[in-house]
C-alpha cells in the first residue's frame, strides 16, 4: 500500500512524499528510521483524519493510561523539535487509532490553535487527563519547559500504568483458583452426586448427615439453578452497588489494607503511589501543600487519601511531612517516614521519594513472583478439604452397607 507523509526533522524542519509499506504502522517505523517524526500519514485515496470530527462515532471506549503516555510523550519530542502545540496536537490525532481518543485531541488542538493555553483546552476532558496532568502541563506553561513536563508525565503515567498491570497479574491468580474451586464443586453437585443418590437411598440405610448435606445440596442445584443464578447475580451486583456508595467505598477500603496475604502488598502499593505522584509534583514546582491536596484525589484508597488531606492540613500550619504522616504507623512504614525526612533536611524531597517508589516496586515484584508458592498450599488444602467432605459423604454409606452385607 502506498502512503503519503509529512514530518519534521529534529530541527523543525518540514518534509513531505510518498511511501510503499504492508501498512500504516511498517510506513511510521521506515520514516522513523530516517531521523524523522511523523506528523501525518495517510494512505493514498483514503480520507484525511482531520474529517473523523465531522463523522458519526460508531464505537467508543475509554482511554486507557498507556495511550495518554503515548500521547504525552509524542507531544513531548514534537514541541521540543519547534513544532507549534496546535500543530503537533493536531498530528498526534492523525495517528491515534482510538476513535474517541481522536476526537478529543482534534479539539484540544482547535482549542488550542484559538488562543487557548493547552493546561485549559486538556482541563475540559478530566476523565482523560487528572488533576495532576492539568496541574503539571500548567506548572510546565509557567516556567516554560513543557517539553521536559511532558516528559515527566509520560514516565509517570507509564510507571502508573505498570504498578496497576502488576495489581491485575497479582489477582488474577487467586480469581482463577476461587474459579476453578467453584466449577469443581458444581460439576460434583450437578453431575456425580445425583447419580450416587438412588443407588444410596435403594439400600434403605440410614444415611449419614454429612452425606444428607450433600444430598440436600445437590438436589437444590440440580432443581432451583435459575434461583441460585438470581441469587449469585443479586450478590454481585450488590456488591458492586455498595463498593460505589461513600460507605462501601470506605469498607472496602479499609478491608483491602488487612487483607490476610495481600495487605503488605497493597500498602507497598499505594505507597509507591503516593510517593511518585508526590515527586513529580514536587520536582515540576507544585507548592508542597498543594501537591498533596492533587495526590490525595489520585491515590485510590480512603484511608491514604485521609491521612494525606490531615497531612496538608499540618503542613499548612507549619509542621514537616515527615512528622506529619509517622502519626499513621499502620499505613505509612517507618522506613518511609525516615526517607521523607531525609529528604526535607537535605532539600532534596523529589530524590528522596523516587529512592521510596523503587524500594516499593521491588517489594511488589517480590510479591508477586512468589504468589504462586504463597497460593498454591492454600489452593491445595482448600481442594484437599473439600474433595476430603464429599468423598466421606459417599464413601461412609457405602462403607456401612458393606459392613452390614458382611454380618
Amino acid at each position: 500500500m502506498k502512503y503519503n507523509y509529512t514530518a519534521k526533522d529534529i530541527k523543525g524542519v518540514a518534509y513531505s512524499g510518498s511511501i510503499e509499506a504492508s501498512n500504516k504502522d511498517a510506513a511510521i517505523e521506515m520514516i522513523s528510521r530516517n531521523n524523522l517524526f511523523p506528523i501525518e500519514v495517510k494512505e493514498v485515496g483514503v480520507q484525511s483524519g482531520k474529517d473523523v470530527m465531522n463523522m458519526k462515532i460508531t464505537i467508543a471506549r475509554g482511554v486507557s493510561l498507556k495511550e495518554v503516555a503515548m500521547f504525552s510523550r509524542q507531544l513531548s519530542i514534537m514541541i521540543d523539535s519547534n513544532v507549534p502545540p496546535a500543530e503537533a496536537i493536531e498530528a498526534l490525532g492523525d495517528q491515534t487509532k482510538n476513535q474517541s481518543f481522536k476526537e478529543k485531541i482534534y479539539a484540544v488542538a482547535k482549542d488550542v490553535r484559538e488562543g487557548t493555553l493547552v493546561s485549559k483546552a486538556l482541563a475540559k476532558y478530566p476523565k482523560i487527563f487528572s488533576v495532576f496532568y492539568i496541574n503539571m502541563v500548567k506548572s510546565g506553561e509557567a516556567s516554560g519547559s513543557l517539553p521536559n513536563i511532558l516528559t515527566k508525565i509520560a514516565d509517570h503515567l507509564e510507571s502508573e500504568y505498570e504498578i496497576r498491570q502488576k495489581t491485575i497479574g497479582a489477582m488474577i491468580y487467586p480469581a482463577v483458583i476461587l474459579v476453578i474451586f467453584v466449577l469443581i464443586f458444581i460439576v460434583i453437585m450437578v453431575f456425580v452426586i445425583p447419580g450416587l443418590v438412588e443407588v444410596l437411598r435403594g439400600t434403605g440405610q440410614e444415611l449419614p448427615i454429612a452425606t444428607q448435606i450433600i444430598i440436600n445440596i445437590s438436589d437444590f442445584l440440580v432443581k432451583f439453578w435459575y434461583i441460585v443464578l438470581a441469587m449469585a447475580g443479586a450478590v454481585i451486583f450488590g456488591i458492586s452497588y455498595f463498593s460505589k456508595t461513600p460507605q462501601g467505598k470506605d469498607l472496602i477500603d479499609r478491608l483491602t489494607l488487612k487483607a490476610p496475604v495481600f495487605s503488605g502488598f497493597f500498602k507497598n502499593l499505594y505507597m509507591a503511589r503516593f510517593a511518585e505522584n508526590f515527586s513529580t509534583l514536587i520536582a515540576a514546582g507544585v507548592p508542597i501543600n498543594e501537591a498533596l491536596e492533587i495526590v490525595s484525589t489520585l491515590i485510590g484508597n480512603n484511608v491514604y487519601r485521609d491521612l494525606i488531606v490531615e497531612t496538608k492540613k499540618k503542613v499548612i500550619r507549619g509542621e514537616t511531612v515527615s512528622n506529619s504522616l509517622a502519626k499513621y504507623p499502620e499505613a505509612i512504614s517507618p522506613l518511609f517516614v525516615q526517607m521523607v525526612s531525609v529528604g526535607e533536611q537535605t532539600g532534596r524531597l523529589d530524590s528522596s521519594l523516587i529512592n521510596i517508589v523503587r524500594f516499593y516496586k521491588r517489594e511488589a515484584e517480590v510479591f508477586i513472583n512468589s504468589l504462586s508458592s504463597i497460593i498454591e498450599p492454600i489452593m491445595i488444602i482448600g481442594l484437599a478439604v473439600m474433595v476430603g467432605f464429599l468423598v466421606a459423604a459417599v464413601i461412609l454409606p457405602i462403607y456401612k452397607i458393606s459392613t452390614t452385607i458382611q454380618q
